[in-house]
């Protein structure tokens, strides 16, 4: 009975443990799912925060990047509209001058046509006085044939006087037609090589500005290049010898000066300093004189070029740094350099054609400008100028006469 009662109060107790242990996992399961469902409603908020400041920044990336494209673009524009402009004052420039260059030829054609039809009327009346000479003279002949009052032998001699002096005035008169007659063949056949030279010749030409358009990033930029009380654009135009322009064009500067040497060292330093940053009166000092030095190793390679293209060759040192130095002046709005060796190439040509000498032909017309490349402050005529320079430097002979004679300051002594 005792054994029972004990089995029975075990059974009883392991159910109600039972019971008890299942309904305290059933709460204990419950309370867990509610923090799972609430851990999980935090990560999703959180994650819903994440994205939306993820995207932000996104859009703000892309903003900046399109903005950085449209100043590029802007930029780009601006460059290309700027060169536009400036190809477009070439051309008119350049059509101005070729309508100058057909007009004073139309004029210069006038005044041969003139020339030449004063010269007939010349020749007309020439051909008159010696018609009515012709006449007296056989006149005076036959009154002396009459004349008894001289002997024979006197009217001989004088008539023999008359016939020496018809002959001399005959004479005369044919040289003059036959010099006439060789100046026009020489005119004729000089024109028929000129052309032919002209058409064998392919130099292109192109009308120098006076001015340089530095592009800047922006607007601030142009109070440092002008600096504190305007001491570095002072500084900058001491160094340089060029005028700096700063107005109201946007994201521009403009350098201004007739010599282009000293412009494009002006534009170099310009770009380098913008780009270094330092701009102050000893920096720019500092970067013109460097860039100085540059262009003067660039003249000298020019030069050399210059004569290497032409074939020539044995000129001193000096006058092929004087010959790159042409590169950066402009004659009649073409560039000097372009212009001389289209003239060498020509020269060359009417050369061959006439039997002279080629090589001292093209050094001439290379160098017939070169006193234009002296500094300005030397007073004097190009011409003399460059036949000083290359007497200096033993050019040879007929090469100086001709520099120095091509616009006929000293006498010309060869063909």
């Amino acid at each position: 009975m005792d054994l029972v009662f004990v089995l029975i109060i075990a059974v009883v107790t392991a159910v109600i443990a039972f019971v008890f242990g299942w309904f305290i996992n059933s709460k204990i399961g419950k309370n867990s799912i509610a923090n799972s469902k609430e851990k999980a409603q935090k990560i999703i908020e959180e994650a819903e925060k994440e994205a939306k400041h993820l995207k932000r920044e996104k859009l703000l990336e892309v903003k900046d990047e399109w903005l950085k494209k449209k100043q590029e673009f802007d930029s780009e524009v601006n460059t290309k509209k700027q060169k536009l402009q400036n190809h477009e004052k070439q051309l008119e420039t350049r059509e101005e001058n070729l309508e100058k260059k057909y007009d004073l030829v139309t004029q210069k054609e006038k005044a041969n046509k003139e020339l030449e039809k004063t010269l007939l009327q010349q020749k007309d009346e020439i051909d008159k006085k010696n018609q009515e000479l012709s006449r007296l003279i056989a006149e005076q002949n036959v009154r002396l044939e009459k004349t008894a009052g001289l002997t024979s032998d006197e009217a001989k001699k004088m008539l023999m006087e008359n016939m020496i002096n018809k002959a001399k005035t005959d004479a005369a008169q044919m040289i003059k037609e036959i010099r006439d007659q060789a100046k026009l063949d020489a005119k004729k056949e000089a024109q028929r090589i000129t052309i032919q030279a002209i058409q064998r010749t392919a130099v292109d030409h192109s009308v120098e500005s006076t001015v340089s358009v530095v592009q800047i990033q922006n607007d601030e930029m142009k109070g440092r290049i002008i600096g504190r009380e305007g001491r570095n654009i002072r500084a900058f135009e001491a160094a340089t010898g060029v005028d700096v322009i700063v107005d109201d064009t946007p994201e521009a500067v403009i350098l201004s000066a007739f010599d282009q040497f000293r412009r494009e060292v002006a534009r170099i330093s310009l770009e380098r300093l913008i780009a270094d940053g330092r701009i102050h009166p000893a920096r720019i000092e500092e970067i013109v004189a460097k860039v100085q030095e540059e262009l003067d190793e660039e003249i000298q390679k020019e030069g050399e070029n210059t004569l290497i293209q032409l074939g020539l060759h044995g000129v001193h040192n000096e006058l092929v740094k004087h010959i790159g130095k042409m590169k950066y002046r402009s004659s009649y709005g073409q560039n000097l350099l372009q212009h001389s060796i289209e003239v060498a190439y020509l020269t060359g040509i009417m050369a061959a054609e006439l039997g002279f000498d080629t090589t001292i032909a093209k050094k001439a017309g290379l160098m017939h400008d070169i006193g234009k490349t002296i500094d300005k402050d030397v007073e004097g005529p190009h011409a003399l100028l460059g036949y000083e320079l290359t007497k200096k430097y033993n050019e040879h002979p007929i090469v100086v006469n001709a520099v120095g004679s091509h616009h006929e300051d000293i006498e010309m002594e060869h063909p």
